[in-house]
């Protein structure tokens, strides 16, 4: 009964409340993210070992699956793969 009686107290209890609530959101949404990027890393991972270990010609499915974009320069070429690794080959 005291916190009711003392209007700051109860103001700070409540934007404590409030603070949690939305920090509690962000975890769940956060869990929602991370199991779906660990879904993609397992799929991947078990396309990968589907693949067999020497690659004699192109395969657009591979290509599809680990590449997200080709960057042409004049001079190099930039590789950015799906899992956020990025390679410059020069030409």
């Amino acid at each position: 009964m005291k916190k009711v009686n003392q209007k700051d107290d109860y103001d700070a209890i409540v934007d404590e409340i409030l603070r949690l609530r939305d920090q509690r959101r962000q975890a769940e949404v956060d869990s929602v993210i991370k199991d779906e990027q660990m879904k993609k890393i397992r799929d991947l991972q078990d396309f990968v070992k589907s693949q067999p270990s020497t690659i004699t010609e192109f395969d657009e499915t591979l290509v599809s699956r680990l590449i997200a974009k080709i960057t042409v320069f004049d001079d190099h070429f930039t590789v950015d793969f799906k899992s956020g690794i990025t390679i410059n080959i020069e030409a």
